[in-house]
């Protein structure tokens, strides 16, 4: 029996690049890397770039956060973890890494000065 769905999949790769300059990196629950095992490998990789978040981010699939030091500088830490809520937390599988790139565009209109 049809039902007529389609599924498309759409792959994209890219070489990796030491250091990590990614904007966030999610750890799922078991996670071949632990918590506190990648904590320790971004600071020998990339000392004092990313700040873990505490675990308890309202997601039951999420183990812990990392958030480079640079997007906090533009976005308050609430903010991250709000928008990952909303569109990123959902998609995380069990056991997974997920690198996140935010592009933040701040803009100013009607200045008067």
């Amino acid at each position: 029996m049809n039902t007529g769905k389609t599924y498309g999949i759409d792959i994209s790769f890219e070489e990796l690049k030491l250091p990590l300059f990614h904007d966030v990196l999610i750890l799922a629950k078991n996670a071949a890397q632990g918590k506190y095992g990648l904590g320790k490998s971004l600071d020998l990789l990339i000392p004092g770039v990313f700040e873990a978040v505490s675990t308890d981010v309202g997601h039951e699939h999420i183990e812990a956060v990392f958030i480079n030091k640079r997007l906090l500088t533009k976005i308050p830490v609430e903010n991250v973890i709000m928008l990952l809520k909303q569109h990123v937390f959902d998609y995380v599988g069990e056991g997974e890494l997920i690198q996140v790139d935010m592009k933040v565009r701040i803009s100013m209109n009607n200045i008067n000065g």
